[in-house]
Formats: structure tokens, sequence, C-alpha cells
């Protein structure tokens, strides 16, 4: 694949995704458990198909594929699907989304701890940075009222870093089957969820309709090209193109439901932005 080809494959993908906050808004009456639930179906058919395609095999060796790390990566998606969600469901879309923004600054700071990648000047005035911007907003969402929904922000951003993490120290070229088996743990673990804790599994037609397009479309799919494309583009590349979904994401919401940001959010959501932008300039621009 060319790199304007694979340029643009990462922003339809980052596009695709961005409209995940909107269809969560739209859904009237479902709760996180029972969304999770029926976005996973979508999800795991997109997704394995656009893996057999690029990695030309059939079904039966995808699955006889999947190993140790595949299943570790699942674990660590199914966290950040699952807290994307209810972060979604308990904040601002602004908020929310500009916190998970940061993953890739916490997983610098993991690469650190886990893998021993010691973090230049530069990585570790990001973290800086990201963590002040973060605080701004998590510092609304505490006068606001929208503290459990920022918290869920931060521990889906944190599940996507170590995933990022195991990813790199795996060397796999792609996390398909990773994504894969996350929604599959996340449809299992609704079902426990929704008849212990929640109501169930039974929603309006418009709803379950509404969840399967957040799972073909803006996750499945938008995942897929994102994957498709990133081998062809540096990592600090595809780091900025993918920051289109943090971008978009609020400015949806807003055009289509008229949910506007906080002043607090734009400032700690720009300072979060610089951060991630930081950190994927520095293969370009040493200290």
């Amino acid at each position: 694949m060319a790199p304007k080809s694979a340029t643009i494959s990462i922003l339809m993908g980052a596009l695709c995704m961005s409209f995940a906050a909107l269809f969560v808004r739209l859904i009237q009456n479902a709760d996180g458990y029972q969304i999770l639930f029926y976005r996973g179906f979508p999800q795991c058919g997109i997704v394995i198909l656009i893996a057999c395609i690029a990695r030309g095999m059939s079904i039966r060796n995808f699955f006889t594929s999947i190993d140790r790390t595949d299943v570790l990566l699942g674990i660590t998606m199914c966290s950040a699907f699952s807290f994307y969600i209810f972060a979604l469901l308990n904040t601002s879309v602004a908020s929310a989304l500009f916190i998970l923004s940061i993953a890739p600054v916490v997983a610098a700071l993991l690469s650190w701890l886990l893998i021993g990648e010691k973090p230049s000047n530069r990585t570790w005035a990001a973290i800086f940075l990201a963590l002040i911007g973060v605080a701004i907003m998590v510092g609304a969402g505490l006068s606001q009222g929208r503290m459990l929904g920022n918290f869920f922000a931060i521990i889906s951003a944190c599940s996507f870093a170590l995933m990022l993490v195991v990813a790199r120290k795996s060397k796999k070229t792609d996390v398909l089957t990773g994504n894969f088996l996350g929604s599959g743990f996340a449809i299992i673990l609704m079902v426990i969820l929704a008849f212990t804790i929640g109501d169930g599994l039974i929603i309006s037609t418009s709803d379950m309709w509404l969840s399967f397009i957040l799972g073909a479309f803006t996750i499945g799919l938008g995942i897929a090209l994102v994957a498709w494309g990133a081998p062809y583009l540096p990592a600090a590349n595809v780091g900025v193109l993918v920051l289109l979904e943090s971008v978009m994401a609020p400015v949806w919401v807003w055009v289509f439901l008229g949910y506007p940001m906080e002043t607090q959010e734009i400032f700690g959501g720009l300072m979060v932005l610089c951060a991630v932008i930081m950190l994927s300039l520095k293969k370009f621009i040493k200290y």
C-alpha cells in the first residue's frame, strides 16, 4: 500500500471511530452491559473478516493462530472497550475522548516500567503536560458530578496503553486477533453482569440496531482501517492521524445533539492533544 493510501485508510478509520460517541448518545434506554453485548457480535464479525482478508488466511487458520499474547491483548482490549462505553455514559463526550487520548503518553511510561524503554526528556515533558490537562478535565467533572465517568475514561486509557505495550513487546504486525478476542470476552462478561447486577438483555429494536451499527461501523470497520494502514507509515505519523477521533467526536455530538463543550474541557483537552502530538513527533525532533 502506498503511503498516501495508508494515510487515507487511517484517517477514514479514525473518522469512523469518531462517530462512536454520537451513536452511544443516540441510544435511548439500553445500559452499558446491553450496549456492549449487542455491539460485540458485529464487531467480532467485521474484525475477523478484515483479518482473514489482510492476512490471506482462512477462518479456521485464524482461530488456530491464536496464542497467549493474543489472549492477553484480548483481556486488555475487553477492559478498554468496556470502560470506554461506561465513560461515555457517565461523563461528557469531550472529557471522555480527551482523557482517552492520553493512552500513547501512558504507554510511554508503561514501556519504561515494564520493558525497560526509558522515556526521553521530550516524553517526560509530554507526560507532565498530559497529566495537567487530565487533572483540569477531571476537576471539571468533579464539580459537575461526572467524576465516575472520568475515572472510567482513565481506566480505559490505561488499558489501551497496556495493550500497546504488550503489542510492542510481542512485535505483532497487527492487533486484530486481540480486538476480536476483546469483543468476545466483553460479550461473555456482559451476559454475566447483565443478569446479576443489570436489567437483563432485553432492549428496544432501535437501541439494538444502534448497538449493531456501533460495533460494525464505528469500532469494527474503524479499527480495521487503522490497523490496515498503520504498517505502511511511521508510528509517529499514525499517532497524530488517529487524533482525528478525539477531535471530531465532541464535534459530532455538538452538531447533531447540541451538546457544547465546557471551557475547562476545551483547555484541558488542548493540553492533552499537544502532549500526544509532542510525543508522536519525538522521532523527528530530538533534544
